[in-house]
């Protein structure tokens, strides 16, 4: 087996499969949720025709459950996996390192996530004084342009959709106030003014 991983000897795994049989060995796909589980290319066949197809980050994860041994098989079987992974080179392969990585960025996020909801305090759009959700609709008076704007959480910043926090310049400016107020924007390159068109 280790030499097998470690060379990729695809006719090893070709009579593995053949002893197996082609309905248990579905099973087996199927239990784990190995990619599209799709070997309709014949047992003999499905990884060289490729009918079975799994990504990079899916094979991470699914490799880590294994060897977890998330699906209860017998652990002897398992160590000897962890055996055989040890001793070949699955450490030294760059995409399966760029898919741990990307793994490990995917579940950061997840995390990120996870407590921005456990901890989000939820606020209702004011249509009478500017706050977070609203839509805001300035007027630049040295410019006499008008531009809109939408308040919202850190996390949700984006300057190329014009979506702001109360933490940038003209967030600061503008948060709590009410349609038809002037305001002075403090920027790095100077002060200007601002009048609050519309709140919606």
């Amino acid at each position: 087996l280790t030499s097998a991983l470690r060379n990729s000897v695809n006719w090893y795994f070709q009579n593995l499969d053949t002893q197996i049989g082609y309905q248990t060995l579905s099973s087996y796909y199927n239990k784990i949720s190995y990619g599209n589980c799709d070997l309709s290319a014949g047992i003999e066949d499905y990884w060289s025709e490729s009918s079975l197809k799994i990504s990079p980050v899916e094979q991470v994860i699914l490799l880590s459950e294994l060897l977890e041994n998330k699906w209860k098989f017998e652990e002897k079987n398992i160590q000897a996996i962890k055996d055989a992974r040890a001793q070949g080179d699955l450490s030294e392969n760059a995409e399966y390192d760029a898919a741990r990585d990307e793994q490990a960025k995917t579940e950061a996020r997840i995390k990120e996530l996870e407590y921005i909801v456990e901890n989000a305090n939820v606020v209702k759009a004011s249509k009478s004084k500017v706050g977070i959700g609203s839509t805001v609709t300035v007027l630049y008076i040295d410019d006499d342009e008008e531009e809109e704007y939408k308040m919202v959480g850190e996390t949700e910043v984006d300057i190329d959709n014009n979506k702001i926090s109360q933490n940038s310049p003209i967030g600061k400016a503008i948060f709590g106030c009410k349609a038809g107020e002037v305001v002075s924007v403090e920027a790095p390159n100077g002060s200007y003014d601002l009048k609050i068109v519309s709140i919606n």
